[in-house]
């Protein structure tokens, strides 16, 4: 008997010791085959131990109710949101079983009126195109709704860039560089290019802060730049400049924005140029006559009083004079880094600020001069036919366009530590981020939320996406009963 368990426990030593070796051998081999990887950045970044978010991920469907938030939860995107943006960018199916997960009484809930006779395919046209700054040297028509929102280089990497740029190309719409300058890596990918001007001026300064003609006129050189914004304030933080830590102002990146390296990047509250609304018409007419191109301002919407005040200076000077669009940001925060109390508090969301700057443009018979943009958490189809219903004529989004990146909403962006390398500097996250595989995913996101506007529309019976309008929407009020919207918003008309 003794002999016998002798012989037991070195069979069971020996089989433990070859299940070790044969684990190890296992972890060796997937963490070779991680690190050689670049489809999933987060295996690439954190080999063997990132494989567990995809199981997590997984199993997740099963156990959330019980353990996780659910479907419609998770803020500032919820999980169901994330997950039709990672499934079109992938190129996978976007089909749901069992009804859908969202809460349909809730005060507030959209619904799009579906018509008995819905457009058929022949009838079905693409959206119309549309062009801005009629009146320039060069004036921008694009066919393109749904377009990439500004994203420094310096606040997201490198590779991001060079992805937002090829996808947006592939696309056919337009990538705003964000305050933070022009780089290689926005050209390199030959898409339509939208320069922003932020309060510090970034690339387009003097040594003074003001805007430098010689510089304006280099940036205009190039042919994908096809328009200005003048950025006023942002969602993340109105009434607050751009903050870039000190630990993401790379040598290159220094060298583009003409600030130090290693230093804090902190634009100033406001333009020190524009201290009124005939300042801001002064200087889009400066930079539309140097440049020859469209010209517009993106501002997060508060007081009215500043917009009143700027028609009526429209028109005193006369509509030559006007911006050639306004971007309108929402005010629940965006991709920069910002304080607390200005993201949670501070300015309209786009809910009420859109129709209240479209009503008024449509009262003055300026809607037409003036083209608006909506930009605020815009990164799903039913979001963008919303917007469009209510009179913007394009949607921008950048954390759309990071989710289709493989962003995990990580809420890493302001610490130069984000896992799946779009917003760090870091080059062994970087290294996760493979460029063609990304530029893929963000051409298909486009595409799919195009081609979701367009399966909302022609359920509406409308034959182009820019036909949407408050008449195709009605929403919950308190009583859990629906208003149309052409109803609730008349009084901004």
């Amino acid at each position: 008997m003794s002999d016998f368990l002798l012989f037991s426990v070195d069979f069971i030593s020996s089989l433990f010791i070859v299940v070790i070796g044969v684990g190890a051998l296992v972890v060796i081999y997937f963490y070779i085959a991680d690190r050689r990887q670049h489809k999933h950045a987060i295996r690439h970044n954190y080999p063997v131990i990132g494989r567990f978010r995809y199981l997590f991920e997984k199993q997740g469907e099963f156990f959330r109710q019980y353990f996780f938030a659910m479907d419609r939860e998770e803020m500032p995107f919820n999980r169901a949101e994330r997950s039709w943006v990672y499934k079109a960018a992938k190129n996978v199916d976007r089909t749901l079983a069992f009804g859908s997960t969202r809460n349909l009484e809730s005060t507030g809930t959209i619904m799009f009126m579906n018509c008995a006779f819905p457009t058929l395919a022949e009838d079905a046209v693409e959206p119309s195109p549309i062009t801005i700054g009629e009146g320039c040297q060069y004036p921008y028509t694009t066919r393109s709704i749904f377009n990439i929102s500004g994203m420094s280089y310096g606040a997201i990497s490198k590779p991001a860039v060079r992805a937002l740029s090829h996808g947006a190309k592939i696309a056919g719409c337009w990538m705003n560089t964000g305050e933070g300058g022009l780089s290689p890596y926005h050209l390199e990918g030959k898409a339509d290019i939208v320069f922003q001007i932020g309060t510090a001026k970034y690339g387009v300064r003097n040594q003074q802060g003001h805007l430098s003609e010689t510089k304006l006129k280099e940036i205009a050189a190039h042919p994908e730049v096809k328009m200005f914004e003048i950025k006023m304030s942002q969602g993340a933080k109105p009434g607050k400049g751009g903050m870039l830590p000190g630990c993401k102002v790379t040598a290159e990146i220094a060298r583009i924005r003409g600030i130090k390296e290693g230093e804090d990047s902190i634009s100033p509250n406001g333009h020190i140029d524009v201290r009124s609304v005939g300042d801001l018409l002064d200087m889009i007419a400066f930079v539309r006559q140097t440049t020859g191109k469209p010209v517009g301002f993106k501002s997060v919407i508060g007081s009215l009083e500043w917009f009143d005040d700027l028609i009526a200076e429209i028109s005193a000077r006369g509509v030559e004079s006007a911006p050639d669009f306004i971007t309108i940001d929402s005010a629940d925060g965006g991709t920069g880094a910002a304080p607390q109390p200005l993201m949670d508090y501070v300015g309209l969301p786009l809910k009420e600020s859109l129709p209240l700057v479209v009503g008024r443009l449509r009262q003055h018979g300026l809607k037409e001069r003036i083209k608006v943009i909506a930009s605020g958490k815009l990164i799903t189809p039913s979001k963008v036919a919303w917007a469009i219903a209510l009179g913007a004529d394009f949607v921008v989004s950048a954390r759309g366009h990071m989710f289709a990146l493989g962003c995990i909403q990580a809420l890493q962006c302001n610490k130069d530590t984000c896992p799946t390398g779009i917003t760090t500097h870091n080059k062994r996250l970087q290294e996760g981020l493979d460029v063609g595989d990304k530029t893929q995913r963000v051409a298909n996101y486009n595409k799919y939320i195009h081609y979701g506007l367009g399966l909302i529309a022609h359920s509406c019976g409308a034959t182009n996406a820019r036909d949407l309008d408050t008449q195709h929407i009605r929403i919950v009020t308190e009583n859990g009963l629906s208003v149309a919207l052409d109803e609730l918003y008349k009084h901004h008309k």
